[in-house]
């Protein structure tokens, strides 16, 4: 059988997920980063992925029609032929165990990852940015009355 060396069209790197005799299956880095994008969002008290930096282009990205979508922000992934590693940035909501919910967004993202694309997830690693304060969306009204105490 020959092999074919085409490259797609939008060259991203599509990994070989399945070889039977009656065809090949790849699998899109950008798949497997979506996929364990919204199963870290599944999990109650994960406010956002992503740093602040992300999360502002991710805003500025929603705004723009036909840009994209941020279920990407704050994921990197890196995909062999049959594995995967990902890397989740987070911002969790204050007063959630943040080791349990680590735990529980790595859980969630390795079961759908290896539900859907059939790779196996060798690692899920966290980096918890942020934790989001009920009144972050506005200052309340006690921090605007206050003086910073540093100059």
């Amino acid at each position: 059988m020959a092999q074919n060396t085409a490259t797609k069209p939008d060259n991203t790197p599509a990994r070989l997920a399945d070889d039977t005799t009656q065809g090949k299956t790849t699998i899109a880095s950008s798949v497997v980063q979506k996929v364990a994008g919204i199963a870290a969002r599944e999990i109650s008290g994960v406010h956002a992925l992503g740093g602040g930096v992300s999360r502002a282009f991710g805003a500025l990205r929603e705004r723009i029609p036909g840009a994209g979508t941020s279920a990407t922000s704050g994921v990197s992934v890196e995909v062999g032929e049959k594995q995967a590693a990902i890397d989740l940035d987070i911002v969790v909501e204050y007063g959630a165990g943040i080791v349990d919910l680590a735990r529980a967004v790595r859980r969630n993202v390795i079961t759908a990852v290896e539900r859907i694309t059939g790779l196996e997830v060798i690692e899920v690693n966290i980096a918890v940015n942020d934790i989001h304060l009920p009144d972050e969306n506005g200052e309340s009204e006690e921090q605007q009355s206050q003086p910073s105490r540093v100059e």
